[in-house]
């Protein structure tokens, strides 16, 4: 796997301590919601960083290269890998926009669980273990960061008016899978919620839908960990509005997954955690999944 350049990751890091507030101010970008005015063309989203700062690095590289305009993130900055607190510089550096999802909402409110909206008792029994590691190891700046994220963001990209959210605009943890959303109800969020396309994340898996008049879904997916399709490398998306279309592009992300995978022995989280960072199959949190995508992983 490609790692970002050494000029790159120099270039980030540098960034942050220029930039780096101190302990008891952290003054990141979108502290409220709003709707942002700049003509964009070109955009990269992405959810699900799970605390694996190697792929945000990775994309924040790649989505440069790709001459993207901005950057946004759907939440669910914590959880499943290890070290929380890598990941918040690289967001400043990034100049990352950051929609809160029901981790952060957790974690910035110091509740019980992550919210994640399972039902079984082993995904609930992973999701347990996975909260309170990164709840003991995120800093309490950035606790009160994400507690102040706001829970959606508005943006114009092109002609288009997109409502980027977590799982849907109706609920933070909410499952939209593919295989489960009909036209008809997505078509009525995006009426419901005045947008011709709306972002989301919170599945982990990437897919996209094109609506009658003009609309769009899409879920981003996430760069936690693979999208359980038996690939090591992660995904993000790519929006470009193209005149009077929208164009969606899924993009791979390769990272140094044997980083990851070492960092989180090193912190003695669950060894099915690192199975799937290292084989491409989701191992825990699966009983979830609608049928049709169940069988398109491996267990």
């Amino acid at each position: 796997m490609n790692s970002p350049s050494s000029n790159s990751k120099n270039r980030i890091r540098n960034r942050f301590l220029n930039d780096s507030p101190d302990s008891s101010s952290a003054s990141y970008p979108n502290s409220s919601a709003g709707r942002y005015q700049s003509p964009y063309r070109r955009i990269a989203v992405f959810g699900g960083v799970y605390n694996n700062h190697f792929a945000l690095e990775a994309l924040l590289e790649d989505s440069s290269r790709q001459g993207t305009e901005a950057i946004f993130c759907l939440g669910d900055l914590g959880g499943f890998g290890p070290h929380p607190d890598k990941v918040f510089p690289l967001l400043q550096a990034g100049d990352v926009q950051v929609v809160q999802g029901n981790y952060d909402h957790s974690i910035g409110n110091s509740l019980d669980d992550c919210r994640c909206g399972y039902t079984d008792p082993s995904d609930n029994y992973y999701a347990k273990l996975s909260y309170d590691y990164t709840f003991a190891h995120t800093s309490d700046r950035w606790k009160s960061w994400m507690k102040h994220l706001p829970s959606e963001l508005r943006v114009d990209l092109g002609r288009f008016h997109l409502l980027l959210c977590h799982g849907s605009p109706r609920k933070t943890n909410e499952f939209l899978w593919e295989s489960t959303s009909s036209t008809h109800f997505l078509e009525k969020l995006c009426r419901e919620h005045q947008a011709d396309a709306i972002l989301a994340t919170h599945t982990g898996i990437h897919w996209s839908r094109r609506l009658p008049e003009n609309r769009h879904f899409v879920n981003v997916g996430s760069i936690g960990r693979p999208a359980n399709d038996g690939n090591l490398h992660v995904w993000y998306t790519m929006i470009t509005a193209d005149d009077d279309r929208l164009n969606v592009e899924f993009l791979p992300l390769p990272y140094p997954y044997k980083a990851l995978a070492k960092e989180m022995r090193t912190e003695d989280l669950p060894e099915a955690f690192v199975e799937t960072i290292e084989t491409g199959w989701w191992t825990t949190c699966m009983e979830v999944l609608p049928g049709k995508e169940r069988r398109r992983g491996k267990w």
